[in-house]
């Protein structure tokens, strides 16, 4: 991804959440944090209420799972709650097509275009939330609620 590509996905993400009413809370980080782990480690909160922005194709359609990173997603479950045949992780052209965001820093606003959105319940166990800015150095903090909320996912367990 260039700098240009980074800046305007994360000014994407910056504008989906201002006209959400959500405070400018995207904290810009020293380093990549491309995994739950390294965003939990740098946040310093728990790997579960990192929520990872995950795409998947669903019959050929973009589907993005928020899912904690405490845990990986089952696929037939996400199927099953989306009410398609077959579930499978997405190419990396896939996602960013999808998304404008490349993986590493999908965040679960700022698309090109809504997608079809499952958010993870176990979210709901941590008062506060991290998700990704749109790029692998850029993260907001949220709730589950509101997740739900800026996403118009539909809350479902999706942990395997």
């Amino acid at each position: 991804m260039t700098s240009t590509d980074a800046t305007s996905a994360l000014e994407r993400v910056r504008a989906e959440l201002a006209r959400a009413g959500h405070a400018d809370g995207i904290v810009e980080l020293a380093t990549d944090v491309p995994t739950a782990a390294a965003a939990a480690e740098q946040l310093g909160c728990q790997v579960g209420a990192i929520a990872n922005s995950l795409v998947f194709e669903a019959d050929g359609a973009p589907l993005l799972v928020v899912a904690s990173g405490g845990h990986r997603v089952d696929v037939r479950k996400a199927a099953r709650h989306a009410g398609v045949r077959k579930v499978r992780r997405a190419t990396p052209e896939f996602v960013y097509e999808a998304t404008g965001q490349r993986v590493g820093g999908v965040a679960p606003v700022g698309h090109p275009a809504p997608l079809r959105t499952l958010v993870d319940t176990a979210l709901a166990d941590h008062a506060e939330v991290w998700a990704g800015a749109g790029v692998a150095y850029a993260m907001f903090r949220t709730t589950f609620a509101e997740l739900v909320t800026l996403t118009g996912g539909e809350a479902v367990e999706v942990g395997a």
